[in-house]
């Protein structure tokens, strides 16, 4: 009950700030903080929960904008119905992956380059496939109405991703809390003992796979809406897939709110050293790529983690006192 009424106050808090502020910038920060927080709870369904680590995210992700685009363009589908078979496709292609990858016993390292091998072969399909428009892409048609999902400020938007992300943390918590999702971190902790117990790994990896498919297919359909263009190196390229495993690993790994926490600290790290660092070619990145090196190193629970050892060690300090006390 405690992270419900948490899940309801991120809504209700967001939900509301548009209200208080009519800041272009503010605003587009955070819907793209929102935006990496639906691609990092993606990514940690599968690589936190699961413990299958995908490199090739980016998968899913370019197949959902694709299939967005595609529907509306070609064959004039309302994109809000385009949005549900997007993301049902998208779902589709991560079980097709998932057997592929989980029937022969792929894990680790090697379904994470099949996840990759995969992605940058549905890039070099899209640059040369006519209904994607090869390398030129593809480009929606401005028509600003709530039936068309496209929105005149971009308070719609952040409601929109807003809804997708809180969508997302219901689906975690209950993976979190469900007899399914007990199985998914027993076959993450160790697979062959999971077995032993009766656990069936490939159906629960295959849900998992699934469910993170179609939550990433979701973050390119509103990619599309928002910047009404998509091509191959977008949808299908490396910088998308390390943008979703990033804030996961960042705000810590098969954790509720890590995901959350990791993507609103790098879109403010990324924000601040692009504001005052601009004027230096480079040097942003540089001091952005050193600080997430850092985080890895010597977080390795990511900022969760920090944060619960800082509000643990007040109760460990009282208890050696009392420890000490009785020990004299």
């Amino acid at each position: 009950m405690k992270d419900f009424r948490l899940i309801v106050l991120f809504a209700v808090g967001f939900a509301c700030l548009p209200v208080f502020t009519h800041s272009g910038v503010l605003l587009n920060a955070l819907m793209m903080a929102l935006f990496a927080c639906l691609m990092s709870q993606s990514w940690n369904i599968l690589g936190g929960f699961g413990g299958q680590l995908s490199f090739g995210h980016a998968l899913f992700f370019g197949t959902g904008a694709y299939a967005q685009a595609i529907f509306q363009i070609q064959y004039g589908v309302n994109p809000w119905v385009a949005l549900a078979l997007a993301i049902s496709i998208s779902s589709l292609l991560g079980g097709v992956l998932g057997w592929i990858s989980f029937r022969y016993g792929l894990r680790g390292s090697y379904f994470a380059l099949i996840t990759l091998a995969f992605a940058e072969v549905f890039r070099i399909l899209s640059l040369s496939s006519s209904i994607t428009g090869a390398g030129v892409g593809l480009m929606l048609p401005l028509s600003e109405s709530f039936s068309n999902m496209q929105f005149s400020s971009k308070t719609g938007f952040i409601e929109l991703i807003l809804s997708m992300n809180v969508i997302a943390l219901a689906i975690t918590l209950w993976l979190k809390n469900s007899r399914l999702g007990a199985y998914l971190q027993a076959v993450r902790d160790n697979e062959d003992a999971a077995k032993a117990l009766g656990v069936n790994p490939l159906k629960v990896k295959f849900f998992a796979i699934s469910i993170s498919a179609a939550l990433m297919g979701a973050a390119g359909c509103f990619y599309v809406q928002v910047f009404q263009y998509i091509d191959p190196n977008l949808a299908y390229g490396a910088h998308t897939s390390v943008a979703a495993l990033v804030g996961a690993i960042v705000g810590g790994m098969g954790t509720l709110w890590g995901p959350v926490l990791g993507a609103f600290a790098l879109e403010l790290l990324s924000s601040l050293t692009r504001n005052f660092l601009g004027e230096l070619p480079g040097i942003n990145m540089v001091v952005y790529g050193s600080l997430l090196i850092a985080i890895i190193m010597f977080l390795p629970k990511g900022l969760i983690g920090l944060f619960s050892s800082l509000s643990s060690k007040p109760e460990s300090r009282g208890g050696i006192a009392v420890d000490s006390k009785l020990n004299s």
